[in-house]
């Protein structure tokens, strides 16, 4: 399996488990910031965890749980029951040190998001009703977007994330954009991950992550379920004809700022749209 991609292991359960420890290695050494878990839940099934140091953003991809966290009974939680009725996600807000229960009220698929944490946010509900669909792009790059916790709104101490519908025969993520610098406010430095969904059975994406180099070049068959790991380099995706797409993005880095670079191949075509080339627009710029 190549390092960059993780497939799901097994049907239920906790079927991603990605940590700082295991997403290291010979393409990204120093990888230090994202985790992402993947619990696919049954009726009546359970999963707990300790945030420990870091902070952690729940999301309800698709069914209802309810959820106990930072000593406080959120309730059932959770609206669409499959992600293709691209509803607005609901997600829990969760600081480092404390822990959290989620009991399936239907079958459930919950998204555990983490970063390094300072305790400087407290517990609340995101998404829901408040958070409301982004379209951006024109033609066969247009997408719709929720921002689940981006840096526009001052929620959490190192996460950024959102997830992304991309319509069959469109590219998302792109043009290329890269984050990889820590050279505010000019670029940051920010990993990132994808949990990509497809549609229907048998259906795929493409995603590649490079370098303008060349020393990081790879290319990638998603299938419904997959994640992905973006260490540095550009990374556009895209679905195609037949295909709808939708991905969970987690970020984190050394601040929460999430400002890219196109690139400068393809820059042209942000510029074309009225779109800025980088991202001084948090929340709002062309690259999700």
């Amino acid at each position: 399996m190549r390092h960059l991609l993780r497939r799901p292991r097994g049907n239920f359960g906790k079927v991603h488990d990605i940590t700082v420890e295991n997403a290291r290695g010979p393409l990204s050494p120093d990888w230090g910031y994202v985790g992402f878990g993947l619990h696919h839940l049954r009726p009546g099934d359970s999963a707990a965890e300790a945030t420990g140091a870091r902070e952690a953003i729940l999301v309800l991809v698709e069914g209802k749980a309810r959820i106990e966290g930072a000593g406080h009974d959120w309730g059932e939680l959770g609206e669409r029951l499959s992600v293709w009725e691209r509803t607005p996600p609901h997600a829990l807000y969760l600081p480092p040190g404390v822990d959290w229960r989620a009991v399936a009220t239907t079958d459930c698929t919950l998204a555990v998001c983490t970063a390094p944490g300072k305790g400087g946010h407290a517990a609340r509900l995101l998404g829901g009703a408040d958070c409301a669909m982004l379209t951006r792009g024109k033609g066969g790059n247009t997408r719709h977007i929720y921002n689940i916790a981006m840096e526009d709104a001052d929620v959490a101490d190192s996460l950024l994330v959102t997830e992304v519908f991309t319509p069959n025969g469109h590219w998302s993520s792109y043009p290329g954009h890269r984050h990889d610098e820590d050279d505010f406010p000019r670029i940051t430095c920010l990993e990132e991950t994808y949990y990509f969904r497809l549609d229907r059975p048998g259906a795929w994406g493409l995603q590649r992550v490079y370098t303008e180099d060349g020393t990081l070049d790879e290319a990638m068959a998603v299938r419904d379920g997959d994640v992905t790991l973006v260490p540095r380099g550009h990374h556009p995706c895209a679905a195609p004809y037949g295909f709808e797409m939708y991905y969970l993005n987690t970020m984190a880095g050394p601040r929460r700022n999430w400002r890219f670079i196109a690139d400068p191949a393809s820059a042209f075509v942000l510029e074309r749209d009225g779109q800025a080339a980088g991202g001084e627009e948090p929340g709002t710029t062309g690259a999700t």
